[in-house]
């Protein structure tokens, strides 16, 4: 993982990060204050501001050691003494060493020596301080400088001086021996503490970042080793797996519940050519037919009509935070045809018929999948997340939990008399599609008749019974289904064969065509369940009961809209 993540975000320098800064304090040439510029789009409510990618960043390390800013760009309350902890001794001490940078580095860059003796004239900075009150801008915020039309933290004239400046600060910190390096296999002084991963706070994590190696309690420790001395890896590799970890949550990352998602490919994929997307996406728009594209795209690399998609491979990390770490919750990489075709066989499994019938419902997209195991998508726990996503992405077996969370939804909505849910529909479908050596494969999108198992027909049996009832006397508020579905999907052999007996009853208030019809179809019923009628019912049973009951009262319903349309 760690070396695709190098790979992927490939030369890098350390102590360089990109940042978002929301302000700028401006100033003309001569450094004289200006006023205060919202970077980025002013018109958001959550407005991020600009991002700078190559700005300065002093290592974690150093600043534990106490008394340290960054340099060039850093908060409000340090760069301007802004805020209510403005007067705070160790506030005070980081700003003072901000301008002690800005001093140093005017060696090679003069105006920002004239930027230290700004933030040094008291009524310059009363100003600069009531300007940004006027703002509302909050302590933390990020603030950099703009001089003229120019913003120095986008110059190159400061970069030798500071990596020169960084190296020497490092050094003060640095101890441990020659390692080989977890990623390069090289042997190299290893990074003690390593650099935070940003953008995981909605999914655990901390907004100040998370570290993806750290070893800093003893229980993780071996060998006497110290901090990160633990997993060697060297600043260049921690530097650009820190890079591509921070571009691919920002850029490319999908939050789905308590997870995270990010991927990317070893050869760039147009974005219409992305498995991955149809997935998270499904059928939500008219033009995007999750499914037919997969299953065409898949066909052309067949074919060999796309050879370099061909040779392409995948790679996606499932992410979370937890207690200021990044939690790795699955990593997958692959062929690239291979995941078009999981793709393709994820929505051929969970295709299901419209709950009116006569056509398929459309393809689900992921978090909808999700959503059909609890009430609210809060519910969902992150590694239930990251297992399905695996499910999807690799093509294995469903578990069991979610066929268990998943029937008991059903049950709420059939007895609530609540439309159903197709993803909910299609998800134990695809459950019984996937379990090997289990009966699923009789299972279709839409009614099948010969289907093996007792159980699938005694849910038949149960919507036309339903239907009857309302044949015979329309809508009578808690009918058969609200009264009985619970028990006859666990208890077949003590419902069935009573609500059939009473059955006759509804029979003799139909004419005598439509009672024929009913009494041909309960009958064809009873012909599959035979002497099988089971007595109690396990939770798959349960589900293929359900299945059978959906597909059963859609098929009823597509017959129906047949009759209309034909008169």
């Amino acid at each position: 993982m760690l070396e695709q993540l190098v790979k992927y975000a490939g030369p890098t320098k350390p102590g360089f990060a990109p940042k978002d800064v929301r302000w700028a304090i401006v100033c003309d040439k001569q450094s004289k204050f200006l006023g205060v510029l919202e970077l980025g789009d002013a018109s958001l409510k959550k407005n991020p501001g600009r991002t700078f990618s190559t700005c300065p960043e002093l290592d974690q390390n150093v600043k534990q050691a106490g008394g340290k800013s960054d340099f060039l760009v850093d908060t409000a309350e340090i760069v301007a003494l802004y805020g209510s902890k403005a007067t705070d001794e160790k506030i005070k001490v980081k700003h003072d060493y901000f301008v002690k940078l800005l001093q140093n580095a005017g060696k090679v860059m003069p105006e920002l020596r004239k930027l230290a003796n700004l933030l040094d004239d008291s009524k310059a900075m009363l100003k600069i301080q009531t300007r940004l009150q006027d703002l509302k801008v909050k302590p933390n915020e990020k603030v950099t400088f703009k001089i003229g039309d120019a913003f120095p933290v986008e110059s190159e004239a400061w970069h030798e001086w500071w990596q020169e400046f960084r190296k020497r600060e490092v050094a003060k910190t640095s101890h441990g021996n020659v390692m080989r390096c977890f990623v390069t296999g090289n042997l190299v002084k290893p990074k003690e503490v390593h650099p935070k991963i940003k953008g995981l706070s909605d999914v655990g994590g901390r907004s100040s970042g998370d570290v993806l190696i750290g070893f800093d309690k003893d229980a993780f420790r071996s060998y006497g080793l110290q901090q990160s001395a633990n997993a060697a890896v060297s600043e260049e590799a921690a530097s650009a797996y820190r890079a591509a970890l921070n571009d691919l949550i920002k850029n490319y990352g999908k939050r789905l519940a308590g997870a995270k998602v990010v991927h990317w490919f070893k050869e760039k994929v147009p974005e219409e050519d992305n498995p991955l997307t149809w997935l998270e996406q499904g059928a939500e728009a008219e033009e995007l037919i999750a499914q037919d594209k997969a299953r065409k795209l898949l066909d052309s690399i067949q074919s060999g009509k796309r050879p370099k998609l061909a040779d392409n491979h995948y790679y996606a990390l499932t992410l979370s935070g937890a207690s200021g770490r990044v939690m790795v919750r699955d990593w997958m990489e692959g062929q690239f045809e291979e995941l078009v075709g999981n793709v393709c066989a994820w929505f051929d499994d969970l295709s299901i018929v419209h709950r009116y019938g006569g056509t398929l419902a459309k393809s689900p997209k992921f978090l909808a999948v999700l959503g059909a195991t609890v009430r609210e998508l809060d519910d969902l726990p992150a590694p239930f997340v990251s297992k399905m996503w695996r499910v999807a992405v690799r093509g294995e077996p469903i578990p069991q939990f979610a066929l268990a969370q998943t029937l008991a939804r059903v049950k709420v909505d059939i007895i609530q008399d609540q439309p159903f849910n197709h993803a909910r529909m299609g998800l134990m479908k695809a459950y019984h599609l996937r379990k090997k050596g289990n009966s699923g494969g009789d299972l279709k999108p839409y009614l099948n008749e010969e289907h093996p198992n007792p159980a699938y027909h005694c849910g038949r049996l149960m919507a036309v019974l339903a239907r009857l009832q309302n044949a015979a006397l329309g809508d009578v508020g808690a009918g058969v289904v609200q009264r009985y579905y619970a028990a006859a999907s666990a208890t077949p052999a003590l419902v069935l064969g009573r609500l059939t007996r009473t059955s006759q009853f509804h029979l003799n208030k139909l004419d005598p065509g439509l009672s024929y019809w009913f009494e041909e179809k309960i009958a064809g019923i009873w012909g599959r369940i035979e002497d099988n009628l089971p007595t109690t019912l396990s939770l798959e049973e349960q589900s293929l009961f359900a299945l059978g009951y959906y597909q059963q009262l859609a098929d009823l319903r597509t017959k129906k809209s047949d009759k209309q349309r034909g008169g």
